[in-house]
């Protein structure tokens, strides 16, 4: 049995948990948070960062390398294509997209999402990056009506993970969704994709674990205000 370790509201413990349940994989999650200094969790994934899994005694981290894997060790319900050169295109696709488009855009995530403060001049620099990479990016995806082609693929899970949340966080910092004004129509893809049971079972836990996070949180800042009272 394959153990997810992570959590719901990662974009990237998303992208392996789609490609879990699009290939039908047997799996148990287990609620990690970013950034541990746990010794146990270092040993499996250095940096502390998710996601990562627990498989044969044995973990292993970074998505890409877990989707990939898990596409080898389980054949069935392929997500990539059988001729080797078509796979590598889908791979090219994944590999442009992370660290082209939503490895750039990440550093604008913490005053996205997460209340925190980016510079102007790193706010100046990403946006002058993500305008020149995404119409690259287009160039090469097809959204036909998949990311790669007529077919679901793990670029579909990858564009998944990374589209909506750099759309999302240049609306908020810049005012314009760069992703869309690159010509790329990701809010009808990702509605598109919402149509299948994995999408479904994703969006359904993220909404889930949303919500007890910020019942938590308020219901903290409740008991802090009482305690000054």
């Amino acid at each position: 049995m394959i153990t997810l370790c992570g959590m719901s509201l990662s974009n990237y413990y998303n992208k392996v948990k789609i490609v879990l349940l699009e290939k039908g994989i047997p799996f148990t999650e287990e609620v990690q948070r970013t950034g541990s200094k746990d010794e146990a969790v270092l040993n499996a994934t250095p940096l502390g960062k998710v996601p990562f899994i627990k498989v044969d005694g044995q973990t292993l981290c970074e998505s890409q390398v877990i989707v990939d894997f898990l596409e080898a060790r389980f054949p069935e319900h392929p997500l990539l294509p059988a001729d080797p050169l078509a796979a590598a295109k889908v791979r090219e696709l994944c590999a442009f997209m992370e660290l082209y488009v939503e490895l750039v855009g990440r550093e604008l995530y913490a005053e996205a999402f997460f209340g925190g403060k980016v510079s102007d001049g790193s706010k100046e620099r990403v946006k002058k990056t993500l305008e020149r990479n995404l119409p690259a990016f287009k160039r090469l995806a097809r959204f036909a009506p998949y990311a790669a082609g007529d077919s679901f693929t793990l670029a579909d899970a990858a564009a998944y993970a990374a589209l909506p949340t750099v759309g999302n966080a240049t609306r908020v910092v810049y005012g314009e969704d760069l992703v869309a004004a690159a010509g790329i129509d990701w809010k009808a893809y990702v509605k598109m994709l919402g149509d299948r049971p994995s999408l479904q079972r994703v969006n359904a836990d993220r909404k889930r674990d949303t919500e007890a996070m910020a019942a938590a949180a308020a219901a903290k800042k409740a008991a802090e205000a009482g305690g000054q009272a």
